[in-house]
């Protein structure tokens, strides 16, 4: 079997829908793709379903699946976070995904991201780690800009708990007290201990100096912990393992490097890589083409269109599709002749809601003997008469791997 390699560029956040302000153009076909599109004229495209037609998934599900896993293995936010920050996790912890928020007098959530903090965030996180609450230790760590682990360690917890965080697309509505979902002490006494930590927190969040010089400059206090995600960690047999291959991430982006890391994959980061635009893509572009020579698949990640569809910001996230072309551009250029350049994204997030949906993406496969279609340009759109047709996540991951001639013969 002839074996090659793929690197796969994924654009978090990608797809969306037309918008009034860019003229009815989705903000992929709005932003200048010169690199996409090439690639697009010399490749095969089609559409993407992570799941299936109409389901959102998140960040996590649907990096899960785009490494090569199935929805049903999924183990929770928490500990995807946690491995992405390098937290470890024992057996029987229970760990959580957290924001950083901002909430009034009232517990209303006035901005779910506190302006999306990125100083100070270390400072904050030790002020209200190690605290201990009926015998369950609690420790907390800041990840990527406001985000943040929190595991609770302890006997007779659960992750069987809800969220406090009210996810809703817009801010304005009260935190959500953390209730049992099912009817064991377990749930019942993790739910206890987490709602009084919450409290704590809060108290000491308040006056904490990193809030009062924000408050100064007229910026939101990080005065509060919203939660969701629970869950623990599950033992997963590692995707290089199935396929005997060598794999590597570049990323920023802890939730990434999380899933990166369950599925046995070398992770690769850097101060510089940052969740956001203005992040290296010079480094992670070079480091991809580095990582490639001495790996069968690599999958370097740009967070910034994600975030700039949660924030409503049509033309920002036309700027940041930009930045992924040039990204992609410096990949292109580079390309060892014996490997893929594939592109995806892990969901859509349309400016005009500002939140996940169960849109397709586009998707694009550029190498060597490819069957190239007739489209010419990367976007929600055109790549719907593509070659590859409309995939689910599962089926466009088995294509590459295989393209890499890893896919066991089934049959004689």
């Amino acid at each position: 079997m002839l074996r090659r390699k793929v690197i796969v560029a994924i654009a978090d956040g990608l797809g969306d829908r037309p918008h009034p302000l860019l003229g009815q153009r989705t903000p992929l076909e709005y932003a200048a793709t010169p690199n996409l599109d090439r690639l697009a004229a010399k490749g095969t495209t089609g559409m993407m379903d992570l799941i299936a037609p109409g389901i959102p998934v998140g960040t996590d599900m649907g990096h899960l699946i785009l490494f090569g896993y199935q929805p049903h293995h999924y183990p929770g936010r928490g500990p995807i976070e946690a491995l992405g920050i390098g937290m470890a996790v024992k057996a029987g912890d229970v760990v959580l995904r957290c924001n950083f928020a901002t909430v009034n007098e009232n517990g209303i959530v006035v901005d779910r991201r506190a302006d999306r903090i990125r100083e100070g965030t270390d400072e904050l996180a030790d002020a209200i780690n190690g605290i201990c609450i009926d015998g369950v230790e609690i420790y907390y760590r800041a990840a990527t800009e406001h985000r943040a682990v929190l595991i609770l360690r302890g006997d007779g917890l659960s992750d069987q708990i809800s969220d406090s965080d009210p996810k809703a697309p817009n801010d304005g509505v009260a935190f959500h007290p953390i209730e049992a979902l099912d009817h064991t002490k377990e749930a019942e006494r993790t739910a206890a201990v987490l709602n009084r930590f919450l409290q704590k927190a809060h108290d000491i969040l308040l006056n904490h100096p990193v809030n009062a010089r924000r408050q100064k400059q007229d910026q939101n206090p990080a005065n509060f912990i919203l939660t969701r995600g629970a869950g623990q960690l599950a033992d997963l047999d590692p995707i290089v393992k199935q396929l005997s291959i060598q794999g590597s991430c570049i990323a920023g982006e802890s939730t990434v490097l999380g899933v990166a890391q369950l599925a046995g994959f070398k992770t690769v980061t850097a101060a510089s890589m940052t969740g956001n635009i203005d992040t290296n893509i010079e480094l992670k572009a070079q480091r991809a083409l580095e990582e490639i020579s001495e790996s069968d698949m690599v999958y370097v990640h740009l967070k910034a269109p994600d975030v700039k569809g949660h924030d409503n910001e049509p033309f920002e996230k036309a700027r940041a599709i930009e930045l992924f072309d040039r990204m992609v551009g410096l990949i292109a250029d580079k390309l060892p002749e014996d490997t893929y350049l594939a592109l995806a994204a892990d969901h859509s997030t349309p400016c005009e809601i500002g939140e996940h949906t169960g849109d397709p993406v586009p998707i694009l496969i550029y190498g060597p003997s490819i069957r190239r279609d007739r489209n010419t340009k990367y976007n929600e759109m055109d790549c719907a008469y593509g070659g590859l047709g409309r995939l689910s996540g599962a089926d466009f991951v088995r294509t590459l791997h295989g393209l890499m001639g890893v896919v066991k013969k089934q049959g004689n």
